[in-house]
């Protein structure tokens, strides 16, 4: 079994792409990280499909992280988390929340550490 995967959903393909080179910088190349950012025309917005088809390639059967950055996102990673059992969808920051997830999966650690992990990165000062 390999080790939990995350999936970035934002409206902008540009956006999750980048997170997902930041999270390269931390986490271990073992930690699949996917985008799902934008739709399927290029524009801004959130793609079902390509949430789905993130999902499914982060997954080594260790359990899937799934981050989205705004409204509509969650509603649409919401959609398809529910004809998808097992992706967990957590309540974190974008951002922060990802670096604090790659992290601790890098470490092996399992899918509750990692979505708890990504959770405790809303309480984590900046300064």
């Amino acid at each position: 079994m390999g080790l939990v995967g995350i999936v970035l959903v934002s409206h902008s393909e540009q956006l999750a792409s980048g997170l997902r080179e930041l999270l390269r910088q931390v986490a271990t190349p073992a930690v699949r990280i996917e985008p799902a950012g934008g739709t399927d025309d290029g524009e801004l917005g959130t793609s079902p499909a390509r949430i789905a088809a993130a999902i499914e390639t982060a997954d080594t059967g260790a359990g899937v992280v799934v981050l989205a950055d705004l409204g509509s996102a969650v509603l649409t990673a919401r959609a398809v988390l529910a004809d998808t059992p097992g992706p967990e969808l957590v309540d974190a920051p974008f951002v922060e929340g990802a670096v604090a997830a790659a992290v601790t999966a890098s470490t092996g650690a399992d899918l509750a550490a990692v979505v708890e992990a990504a959770r405790e990165a809303r309480d984590v000062p900046k300064f």
